[in-house]
């Protein structure tokens, strides 16, 4: 996925920069990058951040750079901010999202006279030079943003940074959030709300969908109004990326998990000895559903986190299960004969879950009950970097109907299974568990999951668990 941070200050703005990136490195694990504009224009630094933290790799960068006005990134992909010169004027930018219809866009850059792209080490376009040429397409830059926004298929936002000040832009459909803060000395824009509270600043306004600002040093002026209507964010921010410690569209990533817990527990019957999450997200759902049943809550094991404070994860499979399994460590008197109840945020491809499980029965556990935060995932995400599976496939849940369909697995055929009432529903969770090898199943229910927000439904995006547009 990837987050940003963005500074505007009638002082050096590059402490709060550096900061107020770095409370976004749970979101991206590949590269980071910082651009600054002052006296002596642009300087910009980008590294690759897979085996160190941000902090660690920039901090010879932080005392070197000056400068009133800055942005940066953390980027699960592309090597961002990037520095364009274009008949706009010199300018840098970065995005956060994803795009379906990179080739045709290309297509229709090359028709129309774009000379080229450069390639990055896996061959693709970097998706932030795109966005860049998109907006060098238009006469201006508002032009330029508006016209990115609307003809990427997909989501995308971008933050730009030229000498006249910082310009934010949220998608279109409001799918990932935007916020500005603001304190004396000028105002920040951010993915995350937490990110600049240490640094001072307070909350000013959230980005709607489609809405494009400038900041300076003294204001925050909005050059293209928000489409409410068009609110449809992202559900799975409250249930996984989000930290904790954030909120989107008013809404606080603990509370909702608390009371996603919460609601498995009404409808849940088993009666174990313990409740616990796994280590990071399923924590704070399975303290909501300890409080709700009264069923003690406890940490039969520790993720350890001084060398592997995040899910650093090699790209050979064998070697990603054996760190899932090697980063957690039990606590055996909370494991041996007895019954856990597990809550996990999701499932995904079932890997990392299954090794858990195995992990805690070798460790003397007499049950394992594993409860998903989040219903079984039916699609894969259209909107936002959060897996690069190749294949729907990579779903476990999608391995397990196309067996049970013998191959012959239609949209009206999902559909079934999407529903927590129907047979097939009930004979794909029981496949899984056996699959799993999990003493029971049961997943979240939509309806409840999006309760637990206290949002209208309409405003969420449900795409991976329904296909729902």
């Amino acid at each position: 996925m990837g987050g940003f941070f963005g500074v505007a200050s009638q002082q050096d703005c590059v402490f709060d920069l550096f900061f107020g990136i770095d409370y976004h490195s749970h979101l991206g694990t590949r590269r980071g990058g910082m651009a600054v504009y002052g006296k002596d224009g642009f300087n910009r630094a980008i590294h690759n951040i897979e085996n160190a933290p941000f902090r660690t790799k920039f901090d010879k960068d932080v005392h070197e750079m000056q400068g009133n006005y800055g942005i940066g990134c953390i980027s699960d992909y592309e090597p961002q901010p990037l520095i364009i010169r274009s008949h706009h004027g010199t300018y840098a930018i970065t995005t956060v999202g994803k795009i379906n219809n990179t080739e045709e866009l290309i297509q229709r850059l090359f028709d129309v006279g774009h000379a080229h792209f450069l390639e990055m080490s896996g061959g693709e376009v970097n998706a932030t030079e795109l966005v860049a040429a998109l907006i060098n397409r238009k006469e201006n830059l508002i032009e330029g943003i508006n016209f990115a926004l609307e003809v990427i298929d997909g989501s995308l936002s971008i933050v730009l940074m030229n000498k006249a000040g910082i310009y934010a832009a949220r998608d279109k459909h409001g799918r990932m959030p935007v916020v500005v803060g603001k304190k004396d000395e000028g105002y920040c824009v951010s993915f995350e709300n937490f990110a600049y509270k240490n640094l001072g600043y307070c909350d000013y306004k959230e980005l709607g969908p489609g809405e494009v600002v400038v900041v300076t040093e003294k204001d925050c002026l909005t050059l293209s109004n928000p489409n409410d209507e068009n609110l449809k964010i992202c559900t799975f921010l409250w249930v996984y990326y989000g930290y904790p410690s954030s909120s989107y569209e008013g809404v606080s990533v603990e509370q909702m998990r608390y009371n996603c817990g919460a609601k498995m527990a009404q409808r849940d019957n088993v009666k174990p000895d313990t409740v616990a999450g796994v280590p990071d997200s399923g924590i704070a759902h399975a303290i909501g559903y300890a409080n709700e049943s009264g069923i003690p809550f406890s940490r039969p094991f520790i993720k350890y986190t001084p060398t592997w404070p995040r899910s650093f994860m090699p790209t050979i499979q064998s070697k990603r299960d054996l760190i899932a399994r090697m980063k957690l460590l039990a606590v055996d008197e909370l494991i041996k004969d007895k019954s856990l109840l597990l809550i996990d945020d999701s499932i995904v491809r079932g890997t990392q879950l299954r090794e858990t499980t195995e992990f805690l029965y070798q460790s003397g556990a007499k049950e394992v009950h594993i409860r998903p935060a989040c219903p079984p995932l039916l699609y894969g995400c259209k909107y936002l970097n959060f897996s690069r599976s190749s294949s729907e496939m990579d779903l476990i849940t999608r391995r397990v109907i196309e067996r049970l369909e013998n191959g012959n697995v239609t949209d009206e055929i999902l559909q079934e299974y999407a529903d927590p009432e129907s047979e097939k529903y009930e004979t794909m969770v029981e496949e899984i568990r056996k699959e799993l090898n999990f003493t029971s199943l049961r997943f979240n229910r939509l309806d409840d999951m999006l309760d637990a927000t206290g949002l209208e439904r309409c405003k969420l995006c449900t795409y991976c668990w329904d296909g729902k547009e």
